[in-house]
């Protein structure tokens, strides 16, 4: 009969060092695209949850988008109840594999976590993904669903605001149809976030998970063109006359600077860059036939999150065909008009990249794209220098006169943010937009001025995290249930 387990004190769970997520090696993750977080082991992810403390009043769950019950999930896990770690984390979260790898936990759960006052907090993020990978190795299980209800919702956009939306919904025992506009489902989490940082195989795991919900998908279906909001809600237009409307379609129409040059070729938006990398398996020609050129020098202008998988694709797609050619390797350069401190990338993100050997040029802002026979050659920019704090609270950069200078790049690659699209508003009254071209939509239930219509994620706040799409996508579909009930 074996002893039982020794419970720790708190002094002790607070000695326990936080456990590292083993990563491969930085010089040669850059030649591929593997996963470059490897996950914890068993072991690992064991003593990692016994640094939570469990405390009373958890308030990593108050930084939690989704409100996963945190510290019920990781009792679990260290108890060695995996069915019941699943069904706690899932009780909140329908897509934990996915955020267990993107989502900026240490903004939110963790630096709410009761050790981040002294030292590390529980690494959260790593703990959610280690669980959710363990039921993607058992398989998934979907939950009873309760009777129906005979009411219908269509959801546009299969994106993480709509999947969220989608199968809360269906959990309530409404039937949901999701209309997604492209080949593949899992919007931005396919076409926008890198293999080496997303594989895809997990996020058409959790996309199987949704639709085991009864959740019916269908691709290449554009609202706007295949339907507008107004027909999709009529009884007399649309045989199905669904009962209400979630908008998720994100925020997919790239900025640009606005500068001379930005028509040659070899000037991409980020959005286009990574969708042929990713979506359309760039990373994988020529056995995939979808060409992306890349330059030996490389600039992608911006430093979030997109940024940062632009840059770390192109260094990869360069190298592989540096190392295949013989040839010389690629240079990759962040240009960022402000400073290291005012970076919106995760600092994992930007830590990686340097790892991999991007080249950070701070400070610097594009003024003009130069090329020769239609193809860019270089790009001048200036030094900038930082004043007053801007709307954003972040430091206003300034140019310094004379400073200009050239840099010689052969590729530029604008990741300088997204709108939404205004395709999805197509002939359809009574949706009030922001001059950003956003959807006017209530906060915590996400009611748009257009009766019967929801909207959440990117299309309301503009590009954001995932998480937060999730967490508007679970407040939108509450409210949808209480007004289909009547309530």
């Amino acid at each position: 009969m074996s002893e039982p387990i020794k419970e720790l004190t708190t002094k002790e769970r607070m000695a326990i060092p936080r456990h590292e997520m083993p990563r491969q090696e930085a010089m040669e993750r850059r030649k591929n695209f593997f996963e470059v977080a490897l996950g914890y082991s068993a072991e690992q992810a064991r003593e990692e949850a016994e640094r939570c403390l469990q405390c009373k009043k958890p308030t990593c769950i108050e930084g939690c988008p989704v409100e996963v019950r945190i510290p019920e999930f990781i009792l679990a896990l260290r108890s060695g109840d995996m069915p019941g770690a699943v069904q706690a984390l899932k009780s909140k979260n329908n897509l934990p594999a996915i955020c267990g790898r993107v989502c900026p936990q240490e903004t939110q759960c963790e630096i709410n976590c009761v050790l981040a006052k002294k030292g590390k907090p529980v690494a959260i993020g790593r703990l959610e993904r280690y669980v959710a990978d363990w039921e993607l190795g058992q398989g998934v299980i979907p939950p009873e669903l309760p009777p129906p209800t005979g009411k219908k919702v269509a959801v546009v956009g299969a994106g993480p605001a709509g999947l969220t939306c989608a199968a809360d919904l269906a959990r309530m025992g409404h039937q949901v149809t999701i209309f997604e506009a492209l080949h593949a489902p899992g919007g931005v989490l396919m076409y926008g976030i890198p293999e080496f940082r997303l594989p895809k195989k997990i996020v058409l795991a959790e996309v199987n998970y949704v639709k085991s919900l009864g959740v019916e998908l269908r691709l290449n279906a554009v609202i706007g063109k295949l339907f507008t909001l107004d027909e999709l809600l009529d009884e007399l237009l649309n045989e199905q006359g669904y009962d209400a409307v979630f908008l998720g379609t994100g925020a997919g129409l790239p900025m640009f600077m606005n500068i001379p040059g930005e028509n040659y070729n070899g000037v991409y938006s980020a959005n286009e860059f990574l969708t042929r990398v990713n979506l359309m398996k760039g990373y994988l020609f020529p056995e995939w036939d979808t060409p992306v050129k890349v330059g030996k020098k490389v600039a992608v202008v911006g430093a979030g999150n997109v940024a940062m998988d632009a840059a770390r694709c192109a260094l990869r797609l360069g190298t592989i065909r540096a190392l295949e050619e013989g040839s010389e390797l690629p240079e990759v350069h962040i240009v960022y008009r402000r400073s290291r401190a005012e970076m919106p990338a995760r600092a994992e993100e930007v830590e990686n990249a340097q790892e991999e050997g991007v080249i950070f040029d701070l400070l610097t802002n594009p003024v003009e794209i130069y090329g020769k026979d239609g193809w860019v050659s270089g790009m001048r920019c200036i030094r900038m220098e930082l004043g007053e704090p801007d709307a954003s609270g972040r430091r206003q950069p300034v140019p310094i006169p004379g400073s200009e200078f050239d840099m010689d790049v052969d590729t530029v690659i604008m990741a300088l943010g997204t709108r939404p699209n205004p395709m999805v508003f197509t002939a359809s009254g009574g949706l009030e937009r922001t001059k950003h071209g956003t959807v006017v939509a209530d906060e915590i239930t996400g009611r748009t001025t257009k009766a019967r219509v929801w909207a959440g994620g990117d299309i309301v706040t503009g590009a954001a995290t995932v998480i937060s799409a999730m967490g508007a996508g679970k407040r939108a579909a509450a409210d949808i249930d209480r007004f289909l009930r009547g309530e």
